[in-house]
């Protein structure tokens, strides 16, 4: 009966039958919690710097361009060459950057273009990587345990989102930013290790005579002749461009809570625990045939939400 409630909740199946995607979950689930820290890190450093919503929203034009830019270059390059090749050079980009964020904050640094320039850095690495990491599971498990391994990785990833932050706040209360940003530095070591003991994973369908494959043609115009998807994409940024708050949780802070570091990691972690809420409440949804219209609510109930919080910012 134990058993059988185990399975129901969560397979785990693909941590113990294969030590590669056990390690890379591991891994990847170490590098994100180290990335939510580094995250409210650079939202404290930045607002230290500049006290405007607009430095730390400049944060997100570091790290949304390179995401879009890097993200569509990754995935031809994932098509093209050994996809552990990718990974592992990413990665080391990534880690390059985080003891980069480490130095500038033991050296009190005081310049926000130096900061930022990190921050897009280490994204443009991780964006890069990304498309190539997400194959791993379907390339590491056997196809019965393929949905449970992304199953797994979904929830590391949420565990993350709602832990990092918080740990974050904890972090920087007592020791300052360094210390946020060498723990980050360390979970990105950690992860670097697990990617070198991946197998070799070289794309699907490539040429042997040749060793090319032919790039397919894809993207953005597939997007473009499907009003359901890029209908859905619209949506979705409207909403995460017009009213996304996270650059506004400095200001929030200082205001309402005198600038303590652990509340801010407390909003971030806030976002983290609506998302789980959403997921744990999906089934309602997911069966209903009309899901633009589910996602246009959505999107509204998120609009409406963020003019409430804006409201009683002013009150």
């Amino acid at each position: 009966m134990r058993r059988r409630v185990r399975v129901r909740f969560l397979d785990t199946r693909p941590l113990r039958g294969s030590h590669a995607f056990r390690d890379l979950w591991i891994g990847t689930s170490v590098s994100q919690i180290g990335g939510q820290i580094a995250t409210v890190a650079v939202l404290a450093q930045v607002w230290d710097l500049t006290g405007s919503p607009v430095g730390t929203g400049a944060i997100g034009l570091a790290t949304g361009l390179p995401m879009v830019l890097f993200g569509l270059l990754g995935g031809a390059l994932a098509d093209s060459v050994d996809r552990r090749t990718v990974v592992r050079a990413t990665t080391a980009g990534q880690l390059l950057a985080a003891a980069g964020l480490s130095v500038q904050a033991l050296a009190d640094n005081r310049s926000v273009l130096l900061l930022l320039a990190l921050v897009a850095m280490e994204t443009s690495c991780g964006a890069l990587g990304a498309p190539a990491r997400r194959t791993f599971p379907v390339r590491l498990l056997p196809g019965d345990q393929v949905a449970a391994g992304l199953a797994l990785t979904n929830v590391s990833f949420q565990a993350a989102m709602l832990a990092g932050p918080a740990l974050a706040g904890l972090i920087i209360a007592r020791w300052e930013l360094p210390a946020a940003y060498a723990t980050q530095a360390v979970a990105m070591a950690v992860s670097m290790l697990a990617v070198i003991r991946l197998p070799a994973m070289r794309p699907e369908g490539a040429d042997v005579a040749g060793g090319r494959r032919r790039p397919k043609r894809g993207g953005w115009r597939i997007v473009l002749r499907r009003p359901t998807l890029w209908g859905s994409m619209a949506t979705d940024l409207s909403a995460t461009l017009l009213a996304m708050p996270i650059a506004l949780f400095p200001l929030v802070n200082e205001i309402r809570f005198g600038g303590d570091p652990q509340t801010l990691g407390l909003f971030l972690s806030a976002v983290a625990v609506g998302g789980i809420t959403a997921g744990l409440l999906s089934g309602t949804v997911t069966r209903w045939r009309r899901g633009g219209l589910v996602q246009l609510s959505a999107a509204g109930v998120w609009g409406l939400a963020r003019h409430v919080v804006r409201r009683h910012q002013d009150t």
